[in-house]
């Protein structure tokens, strides 16, 4: 493909979750992996899904309240969003993956499935997951940040937040900022306080070999959640430490991690 060619958009889709709509995304030809976005959710597809395409089919649903998600007010406990998330996989086609990849909070639903559905995917990709909570080293708040600050604490480069989440092409300028909003309520209404959701009692469920991936400049979720996860997951767990990356690392070393990603599934 020249340079100068924007890669093709992905195949848009939706999947009925408590009757509401949520979007899917799919790109791509080979064995399928699925992606639950990090924080803030997908407003738009991005290269490290397009470096993942090349190799995989990625399917990418939207959570509900994210970007492309709505229904997220239904949903009243945790349980209600691990079922909701089981539903949304189950009607994207994601059950039975060759892996599931999740960032942030997509990475503690992931990780939710892996314990309680085993079958649900054969391998597990785990980007600075949420879900733990340590009082002695806890999580920054992001419900509790000044919009101007969140890009740099989400990005290594903040110029690479504020494109994700500038306004997309063809939707409604005045109603954006409301969408971006929802998506923060939403992961609240997950997660809030401090990302805790009692995930390490499920971790020792984990019996599927997991890539843990972490950006070295991770301010949002201290590295040491990353030997919690190691420690606390039964199968054979391996971790890549991203440099020049933040809390949403496959934004910012979208190649690096795409390659990592592609290894594991290798190996």
């Amino acid at each position: 493909m020249d340079a100068q060619t924007p890669a093709a958009g992905p195949a848009v889709s939706h999947v009925e979750v408590n009757g509401a709509p949520c979007r899917v995304w799919r790109k791509g030809a080979g064995p399928v992996v699925g992606y639950l976005a990090g924080h803030g959710g997908l407003p738009k597809w991005i290269p490290f899904l397009d470096a993942l395409a090349e190799r995989y089919t990625v399917v990418a649903p939207s959570l509900p309240g994210y970007p492309g998600g709505e229904g997220h007010r239904l949903l009243d406990n945790h349980l209600d969003w691990i079922v909701a998330v089981r539903d949304l996989l189950r009607g994207a086609g994601l059950d039975g993956a060759a892996a599931l990849i999740g960032g942030g909070p997509g990475g503690a639903f992931a990780a939710e499935m892996a314990a309680l559905w085993p079958r649900s995917c054969a391998r597990l990709v785990l980007i600075a997951p949420w879900g733990l909570f340590d009082e002695a080293d806890p999580m920054t708040d992001p419900w509790a940040q000044r919009r101007p600050d969140l890009p740099g604490l989400m990005c290594h480069d903040p110029e690479t937040w504020k494109a994700l989440t500038a306004v997309p092409e063809g939707a409604n300028s005045v109603d954006w900022p409301i969408e971006q909003t929802r998506a923060l309520e939403a992961s609240a209404r997950a997660f809030w306080p401090l990302g805790n959701s009692g995930l390490a009692r499920r971790l020792a469920h984990i019996r599927c070999p997991t890539l843990l991936l972490w950006g070295a400049g991770d301010r949002i979720l201290p590295r040491t959640y990353a030997d919690r996860f190691t420690a606390g997951i039964s199968g054979e767990t391996s971790l890549r430490i991203l440099a020049d990356a933040a809390h949403r690392a496959e934004l910012d070393r979208p190649e690096a991690a795409a390659r990592h990603v592609a290894d594991f599934l290798a190996g």
